[in-house]
């Protein structure tokens, strides 16, 4: 079970000033966070730690991410996304 003190600290470290990545990040955490596995959610929690420039090249697809760990939780976000 998440805590909602952590889903909060997760709300504002989603939200990074960059739309593109906002319009993904934020109604993730919000939408889907809760219902992932936890090795999902720890890798969400190691992927906002990122720079925004990496964030949004992977995120808009124009390189790999860093690790198959972040590519992953890279593939559920754009695959759980709203923006399709």
């Amino acid at each position: 079970m998440v805590s909602q003190e952590k889903l909060n600290r997760l709300f504002w470290h989603s939200r990074r000033g960059m739309l593109e990545l906002d319009l993904l990040l934020v109604p993730f955490v919000q939408e889907h966070y809760v219902l992932i596995d936890k090795a999902d959610q720890d890798r969400y929690d190691t992927l906002i730690t990122e720079e925004d420039q990496d964030l949004f090249a992977w995120l808009m697809k124009r390189t790999p991410a860093n690790n198959s760990e972040n590519q992953i939780i890279i593939d559920l976000i754009l695959e759980r996304s709203n923006l399709k």
